[in-house]
């Protein structure tokens, strides 16, 4: 039997005020993830999702904020 072991998840405007980073450049950045990634869709009542992250997807998302920030030009790909 599987066990998700996720027990939390952040949404990404909590990560981005931990982070110190704009939430719509850093909504960018993530863009990209999957779900083996660490990222997921949370939805409340109406259409709109926000996006959150696990602790897995925190690291992922920091690596790739270390990559933008060194190669601006991945985000107009």
């Amino acid at each position: 039997m599987h066990v998700n072991k996720v027990h939390a998840v952040f949404t990404i405007d909590r990560v981005a005020k931990d982070l110190g980073e704009d939430k719509d450049w850093l909504w960018d950045v993530a863009n990209g993830m999957e779900t083996e990634d660490g990222v997921i869709w949370v939805y409340g009542i109406g259409e709109d999702g926000v996006m959150a992250f696990t602790d897995f997807g925190i690291e992922n998302l920091v690596e790739l904020i270390r990559l933008h920030k060194e190669n601006p030009e991945l985000l107009k790909r």
